[in-house]
């Protein structure tokens, strides 16, 4: 078997395991099994622009759009938001690309990338010096004091495992 295609197995099984049942984000395999696009609804507070006012309000929730390229693993995922965000590290519209960062290792896990896209839409990260969006990259720089818009923790705990009472015998 392939690397990549074992690879994409086992991202396809990861993300099964995963989030199921997380209660903030729900991944959706796309095409066929094993897949190469994932989309994610975030449920989770961020900012987009108001339509009517032009002004920055919170929004609970989002979605994206994870593709895994035909260099993957070797290349980094291409994920878009498919829903409008305004953070200076995801591209101005919905369809934009996310800047899940400028260093990439096959190491890290699309789990890894789901949890950081996460993170960013809480700006629990984000980075103003290299934006997608300079607008929202000033805003950012002038309003650091709001942020970040929330703090849920997207790794799932692991369950504690027992092998039951232990008895002591004297």
């Amino acid at each position: 078997m392939n690397p990549r295609l074992r690879r994409l197995i086992a991202d396809a099984e990861m993300m099964r395991t995963e989030f199921a049942g997380h209660p903030y984000i729900v991944v959706e395999p796309l095409g066929y099994d094993p897949p190469e696009q994932y989309r994610v609804t975030y449920r989770l507070d961020s900012v987009l622009i108001d339509a009517h006012t032009g002004q920055p309000i919170v929004s609970p929730e989002h979605q994206a759009l994870i593709t895994l390229t035909t260099a993957y693993p070797r290349e980094k995922p291409y994920a878009v938001m498919q829903t409008p965000v305004f953070h200076p590290n995801f591209g101005p519209n919905a369809g934009d690309e996310i800047c899940i960062g400028d260093f990439w290792t096959p190491a890290q896990t699309l789990a890894d990338i789901i949890v950081k896209i996460g993170a960013m839409l809480q700006f629990q990260m984000y980075n103003v010096r290299s934006p997608l969006n300079a607008v929202a990259a000033r805003w950012v720089a002038q309003n650091e004091s709001v942020f970040p818009i929330g703090n849920i923790e997207l790794f799932q705990a692991e369950p504690e495992i027992s092998l039951g009472a232990q008895s002591t015998q004297d």
